[in-house]
């Protein structure tokens, strides 16, 4: 299913976890620990572009390669970068990628 993915086509795995969890390490908050959730939570609340430059960006696919892919200047480039990881940083972004606290149920 992922295989063909945007995040497969710049890394050999399906490793966001790792990337996110360093991202979001200054937050004390518990990352959901399933690849497959992390990676549709992620394509979920970014645009394809943004998913796009977010999985460029972490594989370190040089400037000049993402600003050949995206057809951005330098300038371009730079704040588009500000902008994904703005919006990476919102209250809505991070929540969705938080674990979800499933109650075990009350035996009687």
């Amino acid at each position: 299913m992922l295989e063909n993915s945007i995040w497969r086509q710049y890394h050999e795995t399906l490793d966001i976890y790792p990337i996110l969890s360093k991202f979001y390490e200054s937050w004390d908050m518990e990352l959901e620990d399933d690849e497959v959730t992390l990676h549709n939570q992620l394509k979920a609340k970014l645009t394809k572009k943004e998913f796009r430059l977010f999985a460029m960006d972490s594989a370190e696919i040089s400037d000049e390669e993402m600003m050949k892919r995206f057809g951005y200047t330098l300038e371009e480039l730079q704040k588009a970068k500000v902008k994904l990881y703005k919006k990476l940083k919102q209250d809505k972004v991070r929540l969705a990628l938080r674990k979800s606290e499933t109650e075990e149920p009350i035996e009687e």
